[in-house]
């Protein structure tokens, strides 16, 4: 891992995002890295300890298929990746020019304005299917509980036919956080 940290920081240098889709090196192998689903990131079975070093491997982070690796422009090592590689652990509405914008932050201290449609998707994990937020390219955060539950309060409460739609809007556009059915009493 010593010889491809510092590969890593090399061809990284200060870059903010470096530009990992443009990198197409050969495949050097699994790295003993799993971020789990909760968001935490164990190498060797052991937690990181080193938030820079968390940090500066998820700058480099690419998706291929349904793999995951880090990438320089001269090595590509496979990860595992339980569910999402990102975490929203926490977020702010902001009002801006007369509309409310959600900004989301990850984790990683990626921070994500929802602007666009289709920022926020939904995926199958443990048998629910729960809404997760574009980061960058083709990678997506889940959220945390905590975050997921602040968000819930937030939300808006649409009826539509004979269900309850889950809804934030951000930027005047309007996003599904999920939906259940009204109770028939």
């Amino acid at each position: 891992m010593v010889r491809s940290a510092e590969s890593l920081i090399k061809a990284i240098g200060d870059s903010p995002l470096p530009p990992v889709d443009k990198w197409n090196p050969d495949y050097c192998g699994q790295l003993d890295l799993i971020i789990k689903a909760d968001g935490s990131w164990l190498y060797g079975g052991t937690p990181f300890t080193r938030r820079r070093m968390q940090i500066l491997f998820s700058r480099v982070i690419k998706k291929e298929d349904a793999q995951y690796y880090l990438v320089t422009p001269v090595e590509k090592l496979g990860i595992q990746v339980e569910w999402m590689p990102f975490t929203i652990i926490d977020f702010e509405c902001i009002s801006q020019n007369a509309k409310t914008l959600y900004q989301f932050t990850d984790n990683c201290d990626n921070t994500i304005a929802l602007t666009e449609p289709n920022q926020i998707q939904f995926s199958e994990f443990n048998a629910q299917r729960l809404p997760i937020v574009k980061v960058r390219r083709n990678l997506y955060a889940s959220f945390s509980r905590s975050c997921y539950y602040r968000l819930i309060e937030s939300a808006q409460i649409i009826e539509q036919g004979d269900i309850h739609q889950v809804q934030i809007e951000s930027n005047g556009i309007s996003y599904n956080l999920g939906e259940c059915p009204i109770d028939p009493e």
